[in-house]
């Protein structure tokens, strides 16, 4: 295999990891019954003239397994986190105390969860998605070099069997991830 087709390979699997990665990130967002300060990742509050992400404005820690406890750093911002909190997808409600905020985690019901799981298996394929892309944009990188007769025919064919076993291994962490998450949802 010639040195740009590794660079090529090397290229697909940094950018297949990144996919695997935004996957891991977008199931971490998706609400258990358990309660994690990771639900409060992609969450930005209006603040000082500009939207803010949360952990940026409050540190934000798990109490126990149904609660979350939100502590601002500027006492003048808790109305906006908590606005930010009910405008939110979440669907919780913040109990202000001074300068902190709780928020209960209220156990879900058997329907909440068969729909988490489908919400989780369309990220899944989403992330799938970019992996395969990936794969196809790399696969015609190197038919345009054999093209070109800048690879070999043979060269050709490895790579892409090359390329085709790091695409099944990037699809297989995913449908392990979701495996996970669902067996975390369906958790009573």
């Amino acid at each position: 295999m010639t040195q740009q087709a590794a660079d090529l390979l090397k290229d697909a699997e940094a950018k297949m990891q990144k996919g695997v990665e935004a996957t891991r990130t977008e199931f971490s967002a998706v609400r258990t019954g358990r309660a994690t300060p990771a639900l409060l990742d992609r969450l930005h509050v209006e603040a000082y003239g500009t939207a803010v992400p949360l952990k940026q404005m409050a540190s934000i820690s798990a109490p126990d397994a149904r609660s979350l406890l939100i502590a601002a750093f500027d006492r003048g911002t808790v109305g906006e986190i908590r606005k930010a909190l009910e405008k939110s997808d979440l669907g919780l409600t913040p109990n202000v105390d001074g300068s902190n905020i709780r928020l209960n985690i209220p156990p879900l019901t058997e329907d909440r969860r068969k729909d988490l799981v489908k919400v989780v298996r369309k990220k899944a394929e989403d992330g799938k998605i970019a992996v395969r892309n990936v794969r196809h944009k790399i696969h015609d990188d190197i038919r345009l070099q054999l093209k070109e007769h800048k690879i070999s025919e043979d060269d050709s064919k490895r790579f892409q069997e090359q390329l085709q076993k790091t695409t099944d291994k990037y699809i297989k962490e995913i449908d392990s991830l979701v495996a996970s998450k669902e067996k975390e949802i369906m958790e009573v």
